[in-house]
């Protein structure tokens, strides 16, 4: 499951894919236009930049932007860079496997074994989907809604 640190990470990436070349933003604009607390915006923004997601400058020019393209930032990555792990049980991920302590059998564990084409399904979308294309969702989805709603 999506924490509310990846959650919060995703929407102030859609933030800031939308400024333009050269543009960046504070923590307390992306924060106050998302409904985020600043304080743990701050936390997040700041491990995006140390895994080399984003990049900071500082002074009044400063702030955050993307430190590529949207189209080469793939949403795996940032999922795993703030929550570690895309299994959604220990004994299910490739790269913190844990057995788990009531299991006698993991590699027979039928749990496991389905986990792990849960697991599989879930990295085959988000580690070929990049944040251009996770931009291009919420535009087509505000547009489909307007539509319903008939503006």
């Amino acid at each position: 499951m999506l924490t509310k640190k990846g959650k919060y990470g995703l929407k102030a990436l859609v933030d800031l894919a939308s400024l333009g070349p050269g543009e960046t933003a504070f923590v307390t604009e992306i924060a106050t236009r998302n409904n985020i607390p600043k304080k743990f915006l701050d936390t997040i923004l700041l491990e995006l930049r140390n895994t080399g997601i984003l990049r900071s400058k500082k002074g009044p020019n400063g702030g955050y932007s993307l430190s590529k393209p949207a189209s080469e930032i793939m949403i795996g990555q940032v999922i795993r860079a703030l929550d570690g792990p895309l299994a959604p049980i220990r004994c299910a991920s490739r790269t913190a496997f844990e057995a788990c302590d009531d299991c006698n059998d993991p590699v027979g564990c039928q749990v496991r074994l389905s986990m792990t084409e849960v697991r599989d399904a879930i990295a085959t979308i988000l580690d070929n989907m990049t944040l251009a294309q996770f931009v291009a969702k919420d535009r087509a989805k505000t547009v489909e809604d307007a539509l319903i709603a008939g503006e």
